[in-house]
């Protein structure tokens, strides 16, 4: 099966579980911003030396640089089949530009699933989620507890719980999202390829909920 899918929702909304169950589902590789930038970083290529020149300084990427790293990654062969996209299209500006990446290597986006959860389940959530200092992955105390309370199960790290976890910060991430991320629902509403999900359902729930409506809908190959 064959999907080119993005994957939207609030700070909190699961977006990182959900990529994790879906493309191993699918078999496709999950394909986040974050991820891209520290491999390339970590690699010392030319767009990720550009693109720490700005996180350095605490500056956002801009959208050109973060468009040429994403066109990239979506060139290597394990895209060939499919991907999933968390994290990118942050904005309108964003997404027409992803549109004008596809266009250019003859493919397109298959759906857009939608994640929505209401500003007071996100802060709880946020409150709970611990990430591990070393190789960034998430836990939530309560949801995807570590096998040993504070320590990552892959590397052993100590988990923390980040400042944009806490509650001010999330609630002006969430004002964030609502005004620069939110208009793509419309924006992808409109190309009919949208697709909404209870996120605050349990996490299989939605996984399962998702596979059924994408199939339902004739979705891939």
């Amino acid at each position: 099966m064959q999907m080119k899918i993005v994957l939207l929702g609030a700070p909190g909304a699961g977006k990182g579980t959900q990529a994790e169950n879906l493309t191993c589902m699918l078999s496709i590789p999950h394909i986040s911003t974050g991820d891209i930038f520290r491999e390339n970083i970590r690699n010392g290529t030319k767009l990720g030396l550009e693109a720490k020149s700005y996180m350095d300084k605490g500056l956002l990427v801009p959208d050109e640089l973060t468009v040429n790293i994403v066109k990239e990654r979506l060139k290597k062969d394990d895209c060939k089949n499919g991907f999933l996209l968390d994290g990118f299209p942050r904005t309108i500006s964003q997404a027409e530009s992803l549109d004008a990446v596809l266009d250019s290597i003859g493919t397109k986006l298959d759906a857009v699933i939608n994640l929505d959860v209401t500003d007071d389940v996100i802060v709880k959530r946020m409150a709970g989620r611990r990430i591990c200092q070393n190789c960034g992955k998430s836990y939530h105390v309560v949801n995807h507890p570590p096998k040993v309370e504070g320590i990552c199960d892959d590397c052993g790290s100590k988990l923390i719980l980040r400042d944009d976890d806490k509650e001010e910060t999330v609630l002006k991430r969430l004002r964030e999202y609502k005004e620069k991320t939110l208009p793509l629902i419309d924006y992808y509403e409109k190309k009919g390829i949208l697709f909404h999900f209870d996120g605050a359902k349990g996490i299989m729930e939605t996984t399962d909920e998702i596979i059924a409506k994408l199939k339902a809908a004739g979705v891939g190959i």
